[in-house]
């Protein structure tokens, strides 16, 4: 059963202007629409800022650093504030997103709201390893493939394995084509011992400047079948296959 919150809890000191959080958005409550939490409930908090630029990237708003101007600059205690607002001061899962959440420091957030009752599970590309990685409910690693126009570096990603030993570790790979499919068994095959959670990409991701944004619903339930029957054809019975919920529901919606 989940800790209850204290009814006054103790709000973090204030983080020095240097160390302030870059936030492009957070907001929920909501459902986890990926990989192994989907479908709980959370409140998301986005970092803005990455050190990937993937040509399909679905969420520009908090990468690109031409709308920099639009993230807040908040310290760990204006962000722990505006979750505990939002949950209505009930722990639950708080998603840590991005861009990339790793190159911040969300250990201090972390602590703060374990004290309180709440879990955090944080998903990265694996680029940067932290020592907070160890204090998540849960590390979410999504090497990016090689339709991402990225290439990832092996070595950090192990480190951050390591960094979040004790951890629970899963594997969140998007698949656009065949070739990213057959990467994903690669790295399937590389990291035995982590669970693989696969999803089929969206191809017609919103502009950085759109609320919202037609989408090609049809094509991507089209490489949901076909990446479902390529893995049962293949004989890969281990890996997780599963849509992209808050698509499903929303679509190209933010903040959702």
């Amino acid at each position: 059963m989940t800790a209850q919150a204290d009814p006054m809890p103790v709000r973090p000191a204030p983080t020095p202007q240097a160390e302030r959080l870059r936030i492009a958005e957070i907001f929920g409550p909501t459902i986890q629409g990926e990989g192994a939490l989907i479908g709980q409930p959370t409140v998301f908090v986005r970092a803005g800022g990455c050190d990937y630029r993937c040509v399909w990237c679905d969420s520009l708003h908090a990468v690109d650093s031409a709308y920099r101007h639009e993230w807040a600059a908040m310290d760990t205690g204006q962000v722990w504030d505006r979750v505990r607002q939002l949950s209505g001061d009930r722990p639950l899962t708080v998603t840590l997103s991005g861009g990339n959440p790793a190159i911040q420091d969300f250990g201090p957030l972390i602590e703060t709201g374990r004290a309180a009752g709440y879990g955090f599970a944080l998903e990265t590309q694996g680029s940067v390893a932290r020592d907070w990685f160890a204090r998540l409910a849960l590390l979410i690693l999504s090497p990016k493939p090689p339709s991402s126009g990225e290439t990832p570096d092996w070595a950090q990603f192990d480190a951050c394995i390591a960094a979040g030993a004790g951890t629970r570790i899963v594997l969140k790979i998007v698949i656009f084509d065949e070739a990213d499919y057959l990467w994903s068994r690669e790295v399937a095959a590389r990291y035995p011992d982590l669970p693989v959670y696969l999803q089929p990409g969206n191809h017609t991701p919103p502009p950085p400047e759109a609320e919202d944004a037609p989408i090609d619903m049809e094509g991507i339930n089209d490489r949901m079948e076909w990446l479902v029957e390529r893995a049962l054809a293949d004989g890969w019975f281990d890996a997780h296959i599963l849509p992209q919920l808050h698509v499903l529901i929303w679509g190209n919606k933010r903040g959702v």
